[in-house]
This record gives structure tokens, C-alpha cells and sequence, in this order.
């Protein structure tokens, strides 16, 4: 799925160079290497924040419902 949106993303960029090529405007940093570099920054980057999150969620927000749980229960932690 992460994967697919990628692709859509690198395909629209491509087609808006080459929209943008078709009337007349050309820029000389928007190439088909800066688009399939920019995708693969965006890529990485949502897969540092999925990963950030997944490791906060684990370290922080599991060990104080684990811990809210076992007050609920009567069950200290020694």
C-alpha cells in the first residue's frame, strides 16, 4: 500500500514535468533524477516516522497502560 502511494506520487511529478515541458516552462533542477530522488526521501522519511512512532508507542504508551492495568487489578509491580 506505502509503496503504491509512492509510485502515484513519483507518476504525478513525472507527468506534471512533463506537462510543464509540453507549454513551455522548464526548470533546470525538476528532472526525472530529482523526481526519483525526492520519492525515495519521502519514502524513507514516512518510514522513520512509522518506525518513531511504533518505538514510543511500545517503550512509553504500552509500559504505562501495562502499569495502569495492574493498579486496576490490585497487582503491584515490585
Amino acid at each position: 500500500m506505502k509503496k503504491d502511494v509512492f509510485t502515484l506520487l513519483g507518476g504525478f511529478l513525472t507527468a506534471l514535468l512533463f506537462f510543464f515541458g509540453t507549454i513551455g516552462i522548464s526548470f533546470d533542477w525538476f528532472t526525472t533524477e530529482s523526481i526519483n530522488a525526492f520519492v525515495l526521501v519521502v519514502s524513507a522519511f514516512v518510514a522513520l516516522v512509522v518506525n518513531l512512532y511504533a518505538v514510543w508507542k511500545n517503550t512509553y504508551v504500552g509500559g504505562k497502560l501495562k502499569e495502569i492495568a495492574l493498579k486496576a487489578l490490585g497487582i503491584t509491580k515490585k
